[in-house]
């Protein structure tokens, strides 16, 4: 079960004017459950993207980069689960094609407005024609208020889908963002599967909507990690249909701040879910590190926490084995750190103690305050580097889950 999550009811989810969703059982690679995702979008809609730096990239992502790159409209995205069309070479590429082509035939677009989007085991071939043949029920099945089915019909192991929503009031105009995503494992953040589609019926400009999927993607997506494995298929894709009638011309427009904070609180509120549907997760923690010298070498530490096997092993075992964290603390990389200078906290929602200082355990600190914290669902790791410049300290956050027994059965019987 997700650590206090649970998925928005589908009234929560605001329709976006511009969009329409539709799902249907294809036959991917399971038979009987929702496994192909269409989304349409009104002529004159665009969308920027981030996706996942693994050399061995999905072909999905290969042929998303390409369209995108072109800055034209899009019309569609296509989705589905169960194959991810990864590490399939030629094939692959003309599967996603085919995909995209198909689709194209169906709405009267054409192929490069169409973003196909695959998850689910790698190498192994998309049996496109069970996925074009099961496009006009998806197509039969498009409505502005199906976020909430959509959300159920990506995930792979995932426990529960993951959806949010926001209303923004603008110059008297109602305008909306919505977003879902799916991931639980081959979680880590290096991205420019998890696949996050978010999408705003405001009308912006593809170079401005590519910076905003990547602040957003910086704040979100990419401050998570479940197993500090980056998946073949990580994407993330805002969309702007402009079907409001409203529209941001420039980051000078004084409504860009509000519009920002809506997309990103909408990301953030999806990466987040997927780290407390972490595969066999039972303990969502925050790793704050500040007082660094840069931003990088603040989210550097963080992750090798984040990342620790053992730091996450004590985290379910709700043992304050506390020293996994200091070591890894001094194997992130950063190699003129003083020990002596670096400071550590855990904490939970009711209290925080300080841990560690001055190069060892702090004097304060009782091994049965360290206990009682990690019993809590919800952990705060916080750690002040003292490597602040004139006292301006660089900070990073990032979310994280334990590792339980049950990660390693999910992922040993993946593909049974």
């Amino acid at each position: 079960m997700p650590v206090n999550y649970s998925t928005p009811a589908p009234e929560a989810l605001f329709p976006v004017a511009g969009v329409r969703l539709g799902t249907a059982e294809a036959g991917i690679r399971k038979k009987d459950r929702r496994d192909l995702t269409l989304i349409e979008f009104a002529p004159g809609s665009h969308a920027a993207g981030v996706f996942t730096q693994n050399r061995f990239c999905a072909a999905p992502v290969t042929l998303c980069r390409e369209y995108l790159a072109t800055g034209g409209s899009i019309r569609a995205l296509v989705i589905n689960t169960g194959i991810a069309n990864a590490a399939t070479g030629e094939q692959g590429l003309r599967a996603a094609r085919d995909t995209c082509a198909a689709v194209a035939r169906r709405l009267g677009c054409e192929s490069r407005e169409v973003l196909p989007f695959s998850t689910g085991v790698i190498l192994e071939h998309l049996p496109t024609e069970r996925l074009i043949a099961g496009l006009p029920a998806a197509q039969a099945d498009l409505a502005a208020d199906h976020w909430h089915a959509a959300a159920h019909a990506i995930m792979t192991t995932d426990t529960v889908a993951k959806a949010a929503s926001r209303r923004l009031q603008l110059d008297g105009r109602a305008v909306f963002v919505t977003g879902i995503s799916k991931g639980a494992g081959m979680i880590r953040p290096n991205m420019a599967t998890m696949l996050g589609f978010v999408a705003t019926d405001a009308g912006l400009s593809p170079a401005l909507l590519q910076q905003l999927a990547k602040d957003a993607a910086d704040v979100s997506f990419n401050c998570i990690t479940v197993d500090g494995d980056t998946s073949t298929n990580d994407s993330f894709v805002v969309i702007a249909t402009g079907a409001s009638g409203w529209s941001i011309e420039s980051v000078s427009s004084p409504h860009w701040p509000a519009l920002r904070e809506a997309v990103i609180g909408v990301a953030q509120e999806l990466a987040q879910a997927i780290v407390r549907d972490g595969e066999g997760a039972t303990k969502f923690i925050t790793v704050k590190v500040g007082a660094g010298a840069t931003a990088a070498e603040c989210r550097q530490v963080a992750y090798a926490i984040g990342h620790s096997p053992l730091v996450k092993t004590a985290f379910f075992a709700s043992d304050p084995n506390l020293g996994r964290i200091l070591a890894a603390i001094g194997y992130a990389g950063i190699d003129d750190l003083d020990a002596a200078g670096v400071r550590g906290w855990l904490g939970s929602v009711k209290e925080e103690v300080l841990v560690s200082e001055n190069g060892g355990r702090a004097g304060s600190y009782r091994e049965e305050d360290g206990a009682r914290i990690m019993q809590d669902a919800e952990i705060t790791v916080r750690v002040d580097l003292g490597r602040a410049i004139d006292g301006k300290g660089a900070e990073a956050t990032v979310w994280t889950c334990d590792f339980s027994y049950d990660y390693v059965k999910i992922n040993a019987d993946y593909r049974s």
